[in-house]
């Protein structure tokens, strides 16, 4: 219980033609004849103990492969946290507590800093002190936690992933004077990056933070830009987000511009380590950061009670 394990079942138990299947995860509960293994999306996989053929313990994490960035969860989850954030924060134990208004999800949920279980009272008491549901953004590694919550009628939601790259070879592109990068918020930058009018100074406040904060933006034929990108220099990191192409020219490379740009300008501020947050069902973003050298390092996704249980 509580170990990285991988179990092989038969589809049909007790059908000589039936076919195996492996489930790699954490095992979260054993009762009744039933297994629980959460994956490291969040996502909870239940087997019948009658299938189970074998299992065995693997690794907590895989391994790392060549030429990308070492980082663990927590430094990953602290730098992200910076790189975005929100109007009001507190540490409760091991737990920053985030809200923006209601602004995003990442601004808006606890995230955890240590090993340290929270204390759920004194975070629901927080968040409902500001008109907020509580909620936790869980990381790979918290599969436990994540399945207690599930078991109190916890909703999951915004599953996604983290991934990582080295920053030089992403900056590995001839510069175009169509995309500009500065250091400051404009408004012609917001215009780029529709979201931002959801909740106007908020937005501002959020897009604005961080430690070296740089922005890209290729003009377009009107008045809004045509690509905007954001990117955070925090130490060796560079956190890219808020990249968007306008509909109408997307499909010629822009997404790649912007990129790139952005990574020469983190490269001269010092970093040396990509990192950016992309939703799971998100197949273009993921294949385009792919493509420029990214992989996943971790999966995350958020927890909040539903009206219900809040009540």
């Amino acid at each position: 219980m509580g170990k990285r394990v991988s179990l092989r079942t038969l589809t049909e138990p007790g059908d000589p033609a039936g076919r195996f299947t492996d489930t790699v995860g954490v095992l979260t509960a054993w009762t009744d004849g039933s297994l629980e293994v959460t994956r490291r999306d969040g996502s909870a996989v239940r087997l019948r103990e009658s299938a189970l053929v074998a299992g065995k313990v693997v690794p907590d994490t895989p391994a790392r492969r060549r030429g990308l960035p070492a980082a663990d969860v927590p430094e990953l989850t602290a730098v992200a946290a910076r790189a975005w954030p929100a109007a009001a924060t507190e540490r409760i134990g091991d737990w920053l507590v985030r809200a923006a208004g209601g602004w995003t999800r990442r601004a808006n949920s606890a995230c955890a800093l240590g090993d340290a279980p929270p204390d759920l009272a004194r975070i629901s008491a927080w968040y409902a002190a500001r008109g907020l549901p509580p909620a936790f953004q869980l990381a790979t590694g918290q599969e436990l936690l994540a399945a207690g919550l599930e078991r109190r009628g916890w909703a999951a939601s915004g599953h996604a992933v983290v991934q990582i790259a080295a920053l030089a070879p992403l900056a590995d592109r001839e510069p175009v004077e169509r995309v500009r990068v500065e250091g400051e918020l404009t408004a012609a930058w917001l215009s780029g990056w529709p979201r931002a009018a959801d909740a106007p100074g908020t937005a501002e406040r959020v897009l604005a933070g961080g430690r070296t904060t740089l922005f890209a933006l290729a003009p377009g034929s009107g008045p809004r830009p045509a690509a905007v990108g954001r990117c955070v220099v925090d130490g060796r990191w560079a956190g890219f987000t808020a990249v968007r192409v306008d509909p109408a020219h997307r499909g010629t490379g822009l997404a790649r511009e912007v990129m790139a740009a952005l990574a020469r300008a983190a490269l001269d501020a010092g970093a040396s380590a990509a990192h950016l947050q992309v939703e799971t069902d998100n197949a273009a973003a993921r294949t385009l950061y792919r493509s420029l050298g990214f992989a996943d390092h971790h999966h995350y996704h958020y927890r909040s009670p539903t009206e219900a249980d809040r009540r």
